[in-house]
């Protein structure tokens, strides 16, 4: 089955669903590195809360499927695709 632009559409987990949902309300990944590598990083909600279900696991696999993406060196945002493959649910503040 293939959406729009020949898009196929992504088996995403419900943490990795979390953490894209929180980028896209306007949240980031801040990340640091240790030998060229990503070795940390650190959800952080458009409110400035953390977010602890951002695992490097979670940053990995989101990153493997180009749902997330830094430009020069800044924070990791959600991509169009990210954007498109996240399912809508209401965002619940309490």
């Amino acid at each position: 089955m293939q959406l729009l632009f020949g898009i196929t559409p992504v088996n995403i987990s419900k943490n990795d669903q979390r953490v894209l949902h929180v980028l896209a309300l306007g949240g980031e990944i801040q990340y640091s590195r240790e030998n060229g590598k990503v070795h940390e990083v650190i959800c952080y909600t458009n409110d400035g809360l953390v977010l602890s279900n951002c695992t490097l696991d979670a940053f990995k696999r989101l990153k493997s499927k180009k749902l997330i993406s830094s430009k020069k060196g800044q924070p990791y945002r959600i991509t169009r695709l990210g954007a498109n493959s996240v399912r809508s649910q209401m965002f619940q503040r309490f």
